[in-house]
């Protein structure tokens, strides 16, 4: 299991600050922080601590298990951010407009 950001990520950082491996990008000294569409965990270096979840303002973190039907398509997203930045954006990006 790991944890997902999902669409209504306000990109705030808190859950930056909170992960205690480093595996939430972009990071608040990543050049362009904040002017992205979201955040992403990355799955492979998560380590389910779940640090991230209750620190976020907008509630936009979830752990996999507990992931609504809605946000299921983030999985992917969160992942294809670390393989993939401008095609991860581009899902979120089309996520949000079309809700």
């Amino acid at each position: 299991m790991t944890y997902v950001i999902t669409s209504n990520c306000t990109q705030d950082g808190e859950c930056v600050d909170a992960c205690p491996v480093d595996c939430i990008a972009p990071r608040k000294s990543d050049e362009g922080f904040g002017e992205g569409v979201m955040l992403y965990v990355n799955p492979d270096e998560c380590i389910d601590c779940g640090a991230c979840e209750p620190v976020c303002p907008a509630e936009a973190i979830f752990s996999e298990d507990n992931l609504p039907d809605e946000w299921q398509s983030f999985i992917e997203i969160n992942r294809l951010y670390y393989q993939d930045a401008a095609a991860a954006e581009a899902a979120a990006r089309a996520y949000r407009d079309s809700h």
